[in-house]
Formats: structure tokens, sequence, C-alpha cells
């Protein structure tokens, strides 16, 4: 059979145009620059503290929480923003019902930041393992609120619906 004239151009035209289909990447590489430029500009000064030796207890809370001074109790350490103000040890011997190194931190800690308006009370974060003491715990607390930090929360991780 016999190829028509329109066949035989679209042909010469397929053969011509058949390298020109590999992938342009100045434009994409432009896009992911355009992207890390704008992530680093506009990251967030949040602080993520490590707490791979903290299991945190599991909850079916919705809530996210939001940045404010975080209070961690290791295995071994009480710390208030990454800053180590007591040995563990010595919190669960003491019979005061306030943490005195504990307070001191606090109080400093709330001379640096006004308190919000509208507010009657500084929030401050707990980050304990799901094993400590609820002695400790209570001792931490009431030291909290002694010293103005009496919006307390507690961190855990969210159990996922289902039971997952």
């Amino acid at each position: 059979m016999k190829m028509s004239r329109r066949a035989k151009r679209m042909q010469r035209n397929h053969k011509r145009n058949a390298n020109k289909n590999g992938l342009n990447l100045t434009a994409l590489m432009d896009i992911f620059t355009i992207l890390v430029f704008f992530l680093m500009v506009n990251q967030s000064e949040v602080e993520v503290q490590n707490t791979d030796s903290v299991e945190l207890p599991v909850s079916v809370s919705e809530n996210k929480p939001e940045e404010q001074l975080t209070v961690l109790v290791t295995d071994t350490d009480l710390l208030v923003q990454g800053r180590s103000v007591a040995q563990l040890s010595a919190v669960k011997q003491g019979d005061e019902e306030v943490i005195p190194s504990l307070l001191s931190e606090l109080e400093y800690q709330a001379s640096r930041t006004p308190i919000a308006e509208g507010e009657d009370s500084r929030p401050v974060t707990i980050v304990g393992d799901k094993a400590t003491e609820y002695s400790v715990l209570k001792r931490i607390m009431s030291t909290c609120a002694e010293s103005g930090f009496a919006n307390i929360s507690l961190a855990v991780n969210q159990k996922q619906p289902g039971g997952a």
C-alpha cells in the first residue's frame, strides 16, 4: 500500500524530533533553589530537645503543644530548657515539697519573660519518662506552681485512633 504525503511528512517529523524528548533540568533546579532559600529564611527557631532517653506515656489527647518553658525529667537529672538544675537522686531524697534549685531556676526564667496579657500564670511543659515516680512529678508540679508557672502541661505521645 502506498503512503500518503501527509503520512510521509509525519514520519519525517517523528524521526527528526525523536531525540528531543529529554528532560529539561534547568527549570527544575531553579525551583529547588528557590525552595531551599524559602525554607532557610522561614525556618522556625524552635529548639527540639533530645529526649531519646525519655519514653513518653501515651495519650489520646488531640491538643498540639505550644512552645513554652520545658522541664525535662531524665533517669538521672532534672533539666530546665536543657540546663541541669538538680540530680534526680537528690530530688527523690528531699523532704520538702518544693525543690529549691528548681525554684530558683524557674524564678530566673520567669524574670526573663513577661507574663502574657490576659493570663494569670505562665505555661510550662513537664517532659518525664512514663516510669517517673508520681511523688517526684508532684514535687516538680508544686515547685512550678510556687514560682508562678501554674499552667502545667505533661508531654505525651499521641495514641493513634483504632489502637494502631
